[in-house]
């Protein structure tokens, strides 16, 4: 059997095991085994145990439940509620001016957490609600509370970048200062829309009448107050990262203890809280950790088998310019971020990708920032989207998931016009770097 057809087997068992509904890393994990024992035999088992092994002890990783912990924190206590109240005051006479507060918070608990699904359920308990009720197009809404809740892609300190930096082996501290500018511009992007939109036609998201303004927060320097302590916490991860103080797993830990710092201090802690916060971040790296294992072992023995050079010496080969070639990378992305959980998508297409970026002469942290926002995507298409469903389960019962995939829509346009606006002018986010 040649590499060209043991590729076309690996893939064809993999999307006909996905079709039995089994989880991703035991799909990736029983396909490793068997291709090892097939075209290798028993004896190379060892090979495949020590692919996993450094992949399990990658020091990067410890980053992980600590941004993990930090955003399940968040979740149970009362911060997000009181910054989300607190931009009212700000933006409540502007048509749209909900919406664009929705995209604004989400911005802020992106840089907090850097954890989406929580982002999105959160978002969709306290402004999905608020705008249905101020009577905001039910679209619009809907579309605002997903694609901002996605920013958490982008927005370091992503989960997304730190995996990507792990596979990639480039710097996490450098992926996150690239990440920066088009995180801006994809949360400008957010909002340019939805103020167009409202300015054409503000019955789509009227302004705030008075009372409603003032409901939670009298004046302007009480929501300034609480819209402090988030601010806080989000200088002292980024800043101790950016200042050179702390390294990427070291800023996570500080980011920790900020926020349970803060909870204890506004009278919010209870044992209940971190038991949950705790159990909900064994279950978020435990899928993180086995989706790796199982993407980490079947790379691993396709790599023996030869495909990484099959692959790269496939697509080098191609009479195209570079740019195609990564053209049909980000299709190849986007078509598996359909189908696939993100952290299966980068440990299958990653240490394939990357080394071929690097082949031809692209900058792999520039990649990892199209790779980002690639995902960003793949959090809101259809058939999958995974925030799709995140809101689904907190929306009102007369939302149904062909309404949520209908609002989302415009802003993948969105998305997938800023990616092309990276990928033709890479200076969008390597300025800084």
């Amino acid at each position: 059997m040649t590499i060209a057809d043991g590729t076309i087997l690996m893939v064809g068992a993999i999307f006909a095991l996905l079709i039995t509904g089994l989880p991703l890393a035991f799909i990736t994990g029983l396909v490793a085994l068997a291709f090892t024992f097939g075209w290798f035999g028993p004896m190379a088992m060892p090979l495949v145990t020590s692919r996993i092994y450094g992949f399990v002890t990658e020091y990067s990783l410890v980053a992980v439940p600590m941004f993990v912990l930090m955003a399940s924190l968040l979740d149970r206590s009362g911060i997000a509620k009181d910054l989300f109240n607190a931009m009212r005051v700000f933006a409540g006479r502007l048509p749209g001016g909900v919406a664009v507060q929705t995209v604004v918070v989400a911005f802020f608990l992106a840089a907090l957490s850097g954890i989406i699904g929580g982002e999105i359920v959160l978002l969709g308990i306290l402004a999905l609600p608020q705008m249905l009720r101020l009577g905001y197009d039910k679209h619009l809404s809907i579309g605002v509370v997903c694609a901002g809740g996605s920013l958490g892609t982008m927005m370091p300190p992503s989960i997304v970048l730190i995996i990507y930096g792990l596979i990639a082996s480039v710097s996490i501290a450098d992926l996150f200062t690239a990440a920066i500018t088009p995180a801006v511009i994809l949360m400008l992007s957010y909002i340019g829309y939805v103020l167009v939109r409202c300015l054409k036609n503000p019955s789509l998201g009227p302004p705030l009448t008075e009372e409603d303004r003032r409901e939670t927060f009298a004046t302007k320097g009480k929501a300034l107050q609480a819209i402090i302590v988030p601010a806080l916490i989000a200088v002292l991860v980024l800043g101790s990262i950016y200042g050179g103080v702390a390294s990427v797993t070291e800023a996570a830990a500080m980011g920790v203890f900020g926020v349970l710092l803060a909870i204890v201090l506004r009278g919010e802690f209870s044992f209940k809280t971190m038991h949950e916060s705790l159990g909900q971040t064994l279950m978020t790296c435990g899928m993180i950790i086995w989706i790796g294992i199982g993407a980490a072992a079947l790379v691993g023995v396709y790599n023996l088998m030869g495909g990484n050079r099959f692959i790269s010496g496939m697509i080098m080969g191609l009479d195209v310019s570079p740019i195609v070639i990564i053209l049909v990378m980000m299709g190849i992305l986007l078509v598996l971020g359909m189908f696939l959980d993100w952290i299966g998508v980068a440990m299958l297409t990653l240490p394939i990708f990357v080394p071929i970026i690097v082949q031809l002469g692209y900058s792999p942290i520039w990649f990892g920032i199209l790779f980002a926002v690639n995902m960003q995507v793949s959090f809101l298409s259809p058939p999958f989207g995974p925030a799709a469903f995140y809101l689904k389960g907190v929306a009102p019962p007369e939302i149904s998931l062909k309404d949520i995939f209908v609002s989302l829509l415009p802003f993948i346009a969105l998305q997938l016009l800023v990616l092309f606006a990276l990928l033709f002018w890479p200076n969008l986010a390597m300025w800084l770097v």
